[in-house]
């Protein structure tokens, strides 16, 4: 029997664990358990972190006993590797094991108060102001500001802190930590991929940086010890795969980059999750972004080995918004209902749609924005309006692939995909037909998983998987179908959505006088103080 490598795929809506064949790539079998999300108030999102461990470990186990069915021997596993959510934010006692809060999700607007007094203090209220070692702006999307949070709002934490018990990490520190020992001699660590979205680690330095800790009033006792993406970080304690190395790690938008094979400079991949991550090979050297993109580590594959940075563009709201037409509004039963009913319609009949549910990520960066909906006439339906939620994921990839060619200077021709959403026909064959280049899509779509497993399976100790050779994974090109001049219309279109959704929600009053309004069922009308309070008239 080949060798065996799984990977743990812990992502913003499940978890999942995947096993593959480090000699042919094939996915051999997986298993998969939702995550429950929170939503305690308005722009607050959160996860439990025990709930997160407990569907790792469950995956684990049923992954393990679907191999047994197959007869296949799982000591066949030889090494394991940690994909996950990034930038979500966690606090947990090292005495105790336990989480001191809720994992705070990436997608988490609470934090703007925060961000704005970080601002206010930089230089010119500039929130590109320590971009020169971050690569990223001050933003809620990053973990520093989160932590700042935490410091400031939670009493477990500040005691936990004080009296040296606190640990901090993002999602994989976690994983590794519990499913290394825990309490008990658990491995407190993370990859350069996932410690270059903190805003505490400078990706010049490749280190932790005293100064930006400072910035930010973060002790550094609490960080995890930063590894490459490819090593063995420990062994596995417990469960079926005691004693299998945990050898790889990545940041979930570096694994996808690694597993679509994008070694060489200039090489790009769009992931469709939760989120839309588009993602360019830059080679060894940061390169610094003009146009609202991010600047981040890809990789380090081997203690010796240099680090690959890339641009990355970055959208909040890809397949939440799916979930969101399901869950919120009724207007689909399930996710694959959304590929019919947009199909039906085959149009958004003038309809735009801008999911700016928690702001806009690049190239804007402008939290005050909020969703929108536009362009409604009678006979809109809710077709149209599934139709406009696809167009809208395009519409923004569109966005940020225009800013990495103004980066770059040398556009893409063609673009590769992978993720969730990709099954959807309609919409890859929207996003070629909206970005006027081929969309390719691997037949086997679980990228991320393999870039993990392959990190993994090549670490010094394990060489089970040789990187860069070519694996045979066929691909399906999408060709656009729609003359560019509709193209541009359409996008145009989108881009005049996008500045009705600007500057929405402000931390200033709206107006200085007291609105009026009539309250149609009494004929009375009222006046409304900035307060909030109301005089009857």
């Amino acid at each position: 029997m080949d060798p065996l490598v799984a990977a743990i795929d812990q992502g913003t809506s499940s978890t999942r664990f995947l096993v593959f064949n480090a000699k042919t790539a094939e996915l051999i079998s997986h298993h998969q358990v939702e995550i429950k999300q929170r939503f305690p108030k308005e722009g607050w999102v959160e996860e439990d972190p025990k709930e997160i461990m407990l569907s790792v470990y469950e995956c684990i186990e049923r992954t393990c006993e679907k191999l047994c069915q197959l007869n296949i021997d799982i000591s066949n596993i030889k090494a394991l590797g940690v994909t996950n959510q990034r930038e979500t934010t966690l606090v947990w006692d090292k005495e105790t094991g336990e989480p001191l809060y809720n994992a705070i999700v990436w997608l988490d607007l609470r934090t703007q108060p925060t961000v704005e007094r970080l601002i206010n203090k930089a230089p010119g209220r500039n929130k590109n102001h320590l971009k020169h070692k971050t690569g990223l702006p001050i933003s809620t999307y990053f973990s520093a500001v989160k932590l700042r949070w935490l410091l400031d709002n939670v009493d477990e934490v500040q005691q936990a802190v004080l009296s040296r018990q606190a640990l901090f990490g993002t999602v994989d520190s976690w994983i590794i930590w519990c499913l290394t020992g825990g309490r008990n001699g658990g491995v407190h660590c993370t990859d350069v991929s996932n410690a270059s979205r903190t805003m505490l680690f400078n990706i010049n330095t490749m280190a932790w940086d005293p100064e930006l800790c400072r910035y930010f009033e973060v002790p550094m006792e609490i960080l995890p010890k930063v590894r490459s993406s490819s090593e063995i970080y420990g062994w596995m304690k417990s469960n079926s795969l005691a004693g299998v190395p945990i050898s790889g790690c990545l940041g979930d938008q570096s694994a996808a980059l690694v597993g679509q094979m994008c070694f060489r400079e200039g090489q790009a991949k769009n992931t469709y999750g939760t989120g839309c991550f588009l993602l360019r090979n830059t080679g060894t050297k940061p390169v610094m972004s003009e146009h609202g993109l991010l600047t981040t580590v890809a990789y380090k594959l081997g203690k010796n080995e240099p680090a690959c940075y890339a641009l990355e563009g970055s959208v909040a709201i890809a397949g939440a918004v799916v979930r969101w037409l399901k869950d919120n509004m009724g207007i689909v039963q399930s996710s694959s209902e959304i590929e019919k009913l947009a199909a039906a319609a085959g149009t958004s009949y003038g309809c735009y749609f801008v999911p700016a549910f928690s702001g806009l990520y690049a190239p804007y960066w402008e939290p005050s924005a909020r969703g929108i909906i536009c362009g409604l006439t009678q006979f809109t339906n809710r077709k149209h309006l599934a139709f406009a939620a696809l167009e809208a994921v395009c519409f923004q990839t569109r966005e940020i692939l225009d800013a990495m060619n103004q980066d770059s200077g040398v556009p893409l021709t063609e673009l590769q995909v992978d993720g969730g959403m990709t099954s959807n026909r309609l919409l890859m064959q929207l996003q070629a037909d909206i970005l006027c280049i081929p969309v390719v899509r691997p037949t086997m779509s679980e990228t991320t998983a393999l870039g993990v497993a392959m990190a993994a399976g090549a670490a010094e100790g394990v060489d089970v998987w040789h990187l860069r050779r070519n694996l045979a994974v066929g691909a399906e090109r999408f060709e656009p179908q729609i003359n560019s001049d509709e193209s541009e219309f359409r996008f145009a279109r989108w881009k005049k959505a996008v500045q009705k959704a600007m500057n929405w929600e402000t931390t200033e009053p709206c107006c200085n006088t007291n609105a009026h309004f009539t309250d149609v069922r009494r004929g009375e009308t009222h006046v409304m103080r900035q307060d909030a309070s109301v005089i009857q008239k």
